[in-house]
Formats: structure tokens, C-alpha cells, sequence
């Protein structure tokens, strides 16, 4: 397994920061993430990816928008049909990253639950 290069542990100033900061900004929002999630198995054309997220054609269209101009996504017309597709399939490592430790988290808090649970009980 090839290593990765050390990273720069210095801080990194706002305008090296700012399109990071949008980048997630784009991610932080339910529909873009429905959106993101049908187009995991391949291209789909905007009625397809309207009726799977039940998300209106405004609405489908302003988050469309957002994800190609972030370069998440590619647009492709064909015929009078416009399909989107993943450009940079890195997102779904990403999202599975957060999503791990969100799991992570809630499994701690279950567990933590289940002490107080039984704490609570043990001095009943």
C-alpha cells in the first residue's frame, strides 16, 4: 500500500479555507444528499432522479445546479434529456466516512443509555 504523502500541519489561512468551508456547504443540505445517493448506481436523467427523491422540478433543478457548478456532478445532455452523473466519485467515500463515525457516535450514546438504564433500575 503506497503511503501518503505527510501532511502540513500548519494552519491554513481563510482563503485557502473558503472553498473547503463551500464545498461542505454544498454537502449540507437533505435533497443534494437524496440527489448524491440515487446517482450512486449510475446516470440519471432529471425526471428519473425527480421521481426517486419526490423533489419538484424547481427545487430538483436549483440543487442540480449547486452540485455541477461544486464539480460533484456532470452534466450530460442526450437528445432533449439532460443526465447528471457523479464527475468525482470521492463524495461517496466521504459521506461514508462521516456517516461511520455518526454511527460511531450514536452506538456510545446507546451504550451510555443502556448503563444509565440499568444503573437506574439496579437502585430502584
Amino acid at each position: 500500500m503506497p503511503k501518503t504523502a505527510p501532511r502540513d500541519k500548519t494552519p491554513k489561512p481563510p482563503e485557502y479555507l473558503a472553498p473547503v468551508a463551500d464545498y461542505f456547504k454544498v454537502l449540507s443540505e437533505i435533497s443534494r444528499l437524496q440527489i448524491l445517493s440515487c446517482l450512486r448506481e449510475g446516470a440519471m436523467n432529471v425526471s428519473e432522479i425527480g421521481e426517486a427523491t419526490g423533489l419538484g422540478q424547481a427545487n430538483l433543478s436549483k440543487h442540480l445546479k449547486m452540485l455541477t457548478e461544486a464539480e460533484i456532478l456532470s452534466r450530460q445532455p442526450q437528445g432533449v434529456s439532460v443526465y447528471y452523473e457523479i464527475q468525482d466519485p470521492m463524495i461517496f467515500s466521504l459521506c461514508e466516512l462521516v456517516c461511520d463515525r455518526l454511527y460511531q457516535r450514536m452506538q456510545q450514546k446507546a451504550e451510555k443509555f443502556k448503563q444509565l438504564n440499568a444503573f437506574s433500575a439496579s437502585a430502584k
